[in-house]
């Protein structure tokens, strides 16, 4: 342990220059996770709580034509989020109309809630949120979150499965109230500009998240089940005004909105049908 805490120290030194201060530390962090938590831990960690989360009964679309249809999104985004870190996404859309949410866990797993797709106006406001999960976990937001709340030696032992109580208590918190993964400021605003450059890179609207942080209002009346990672800092306002002084400054655009590709969708899940499944 202590030679891997040594190395990543090295590492950090090393890439402490040429760069700016912003850059520095993004990649700094990137490479601490990384020596702290390995690929390899994160997919078993991404694989023992994606099956507690089935255990605690999570609910999953049946519908073929929803998962696909996120899954497409998604697969718009991957070649972009590739460039910045080679790991594959597992989508899993939640059947659960009346919470307002997505989030991603170690591993590349990205969850999302059907009540996101129908609260959303358009294609690109689904994007936006998508691109802020693949942002998670692009920088191992995920994975340097459990370690700063759960410690190395507890995230080594919920990887290897070899501590199932903690596991359930850990996802039961995850299920509650996000609690599990509670970003800093630092990662949010982190992932917010992953965001926009990936939904931009795919041809969309990069405003789109803005869009939807402007729903904010229309959806407080659920807060605990809606938009976990909207409900802390940094407040809405400064986030929009974030979003759009990054999309200015990297002079970001795409004009695909997707509003007609996403209203079918919503009729089909407003519908009620098919049944979910486990």
């Amino acid at each position: 342990m202590a030679s891997r805490v040594g190395w990543a120290v090295v590492m950090v030194g090393g890439l402490v220059s040429g760069c700016t201060l912003m850059q520095e530390r993004d990649d700094a962090e990137i490479v601490v996770a990384k020596a702290l938590v390995s690929d390899e831990q994160e997919a078993q960690l991404g694989e023992q709580i994606r099956r507690e989360l089935e255990q605690q009964g999570i609910r999953y679309t049946k519908d073929v034509q929803v998962q696909q249809y996120v899954e497409g999104l998604v697969a718009q985004l991957q070649p972009h989020a590739k460039k910045d870190r080679d790991t594959r996404l597992h989508v899993h859309v939640i059947d659960d109309t009346k919470t307002v949410n997505a989030f991603a866990t170690p591993g590349g797993h990205l969850y999302v809630y059907t009540g996101l797709l129908t609260t959303a106006s358009n294609e690109s406001e689904v994007v936006g949120v998508l691109s802020h999960e693949v942002g998670h976990v692009v920088a191992r937001h995920a994975a340097r979150s459990l370690v700063a709340q759960l410690g190395l030696s507890n995230v080594a032992s919920l990887a290897l499965g070899s501590d199932p109580e903690a596991l359930h208590q850990v996802v039961g918190q995850l299920l509650t109230n996000g609690a599990l993964l509670a970003h800093s400021r630092a990662d949010e605003l982190e992932a917010d500009v992953y965001a926009v450059r990936y939904a931009a890179a795919a041809g969309y609207d990069p405003r789109g998240i803005a869009m939807f942080f402007r729903k904010l209002p229309t959806v407080e009346g659920r807060w605990g089940k809606a938009l976990s990672w909207l409900q802390t800092h940094p407040t809405t306002p400064d986030r929009i005004e974030r979003v759009n002084a990054t999309i200015a400054r990297e002079r970001l655009s795409g004009s695909k909105l997707g509003a007609e590709t996403l209203a079918p969708i919503k009729q089909r899940i407003e519908a009620g049908m098919p049944v979910s499944w486990k």
